[in-house]
Formats: structure tokens, sequence, C-alpha cells
């Protein structure tokens, strides 16, 4: 059977047959929130470097691609897209292949040579950054130094984000009820609705303690807006993307340089690491699925790899300024 090339792929739409019956909403359906919407972008790429910006997800037909097409597509992520983000999307091409085959859209024999496309290989240095022990001073100071609610509320958020190491995510979805004050325990609803127990400690549970007294023991959101006037928001849940807002503007009032909220979390890994924590159990609190996502926020290698570049000598010596000359011929 002649396959079509990859650019004239129909792209009539699977819609009108119901979204039950449609290979993208049934992939989705059995991912989590948060997922969602990242494996759809991911689909909405493919589909548009597919078709040249012809099709969306849910425009284009999954059904019809073969062997081929699907390493071309391989081939374009691998150039245009770091290893782990071309690999999450071929992971969401597979999925709604696979869906493609579970509803009857594609046989057995086209789904597995279609999926049968190799990972795109390399490595990249995670991005962002880690906090120094300075900079988190400061970033707590300027909360501690704001007499309003939203100085003891930031202060927690940031103490859980670090302290505990929990996703911006993790963080705003998190109830009074999930917080055991005897225990020092959280529980979290992280990825693919996994749970787990995280632990505020020391200056953590304090900074908490300080704002569960200011927001009071009313059942819903721990995490709330707060009105310009200083009123709590309570029963209100604080957005994912205000954490960015609130984060800018601390930094800037501390005079730190630009961090996102994963990069807390990251500081929350490399610490433990740095203090002698065993790495699957900082795995675990972490709630990474897979033990190479916490080794890649190991700076211990790299403070290992100095010491080594430092066992060389470079024979060279600095003359001092005053020893320079002018070249002859210059002025």
């Amino acid at each position: 059977m002649t396959t079509k090339p990859l650019t004239t792929i129909d792209t009539s739409t699977l819609a009108e047959a119901g979204r039950t019956d449609h290979p993208v909403a049934v992939y989705l359906a059995g991912l989590s929130a948060g997922s969602r919407r990242t494996m759809l972008g991911a689909l909405n790429t493919i589909a548009d470097l597919a078709t040249g910006g012809r099709a969306d997800a849910e425009m284009f037909s999954w059904h019809r691609l073969r062997h081929e097409h699907t390493a071309a597509i391989r081939s374009t992520l691998a150039e245009r897209y770091s290893p782990s983000t071309a690999n999450k999307m071929l992971a969401a091409l597979r999925g709604v292949l696979k869906a493609s085959w579970r509803l009857g859209l594609l046989d057995g024999e086209s789904y597995q040579r279609a999926v049968d496309v190799s990972a795109v290989k390399g490595s990249m240095l995670p991005k962002g950054r880690a906090l120094g022990a300075g900079e988190l001073r400061g970033l707590f100071d300027v909360c501690t130094d704001d007499p309003t609610p939203a100085g003891r509320r930031d202060a927690a958020l940031f103490a859980v984000l670090y302290g505990a190491g929990l996703r911006r995510s993790e963080a705003v979805g998190l109830d009074l009820a999930d917080y055991d004050s005897e225990t020092d325990a959280l529980t979290v609803r992280g990825k693919g609705n996994q749970e787990r127990i995280a632990y505020v400690t020391g200056g953590a549970q304090q900074a908490l303690e300080d704002w569960i007294a200011t927001r009071g023991d009313d059942d819903g959101p721990l995490f709330v807006p707060i009105r310009k006037g200083g009123k709590v928001q309570v029963g209100r849940r604080l957005s994912a993307q205000a954490v960015y807002g609130i984060l800018k503007k601390r930094a800037k009032q501390a005079g730190l340089e630009h961090f996102s909220p994963h990069d807390l979390r990251r500081t929350f890994v490399g610490d433990l690491l740095d203090a002698g924590a065993d790495v699957s159990m900082v795995q675990k609190l972490a709630g990474h699925s897979q033990v190479t996502t916490t080794q890649r926020y190991d700076r211990r290698p790299e403070q290992a790899k100095r010491k080594a570049a430092e066992l060389l000598h470079v024979p060279f010596r600095s003359r001092k300024v005053s020893d320079w000359t002018t070249p002859q011929g210059e002025e």
C-alpha cells in the first residue's frame, strides 16, 4: 500500500465522531490535568510541523501516520528541540497512536511500525540555577520585614517550595487539611495522581505556622489571594501563575538575580544531596518518578571535577601592569 508523503497527509477532523472516539481525547483522558496541557501542546506542535501549519492536534489524522512519517517527525524534533523536550513530544506521539489503535482506527502492524522510532540521544545541562544560602536568607528577610499578611503568606509559600521541595502546582494545590501540625507532614498531590508525604521542619514549619495563624483555621486552600487592603480571601485558591508574580516581587525587593519557582525546588534537591542525604530518599521527598531525574540536580560530581582540575599546574605567571611595554611601532 502506498502511503502519502508527510506533507500531504489528510487533515480532515475526526471530531465529528464524538470526543470519546477521538484518539487525542482518549490519550489525554488518561493523564493528569497538568500533563494534559503539556502533551496537548506537544501534539499541537507535531501536527503543525507535519502539515505546515494547516492542522492542530484535533484536526490532524493521526491514524494515517506510518513509520516514514514518524521517522521524519523524530528527525525534525531532534533538530529543533533539546533531547528531553523532543523525547517528551515523541512520548505524546506514541500515546496518541496507541489510542488510535485501541479505537480501531489503526491496525496493529501499522501501529507497531509507526511507534518504532528511537529516542533522541544526548543530554543538556539542567536549566535554571540554584540559590545560595545568602540569597535564601535575603528572600525570607524581605518577607519577615513585611508586616502585612502577604509577608507571612509569601514566607510560608517559599518555605514549602524550598523547605519541602514542592512544585508550584503542588504548593497552590495544598489545602489546610493537608498539613498535620503534630507530625510536620504535608500530604502532597503530585504528578500522575501520585500522593506523597513531605515534611516542613525548623524555619519552614515556623513560617507555615505563622501564616496559618494569620489565615485562620477555616477549611479550604492553604495559600489564598490577599487584597490590597490586607484582607485574606479564605476560600479562594492562589493560582500557579500568581506564584511567579510573588516570586518576582520578592526577588526584586531582596536585590536578587532572576530565578524561577522551580529553582527553589532545584536548590532543595541540591542542598540535601550536598548535606549527604541518600539520593533515593531525596527522590522520594521530591516526588521524582525516576532517580535519574534527581541525579541531574546533584552538584557533587561537578565539585569533584573542579577539584580534579585543580590538580593540574598551568605554568603561567602574570606580569604586573607596570611591566607591560607598548609594542614597537604603536603609541
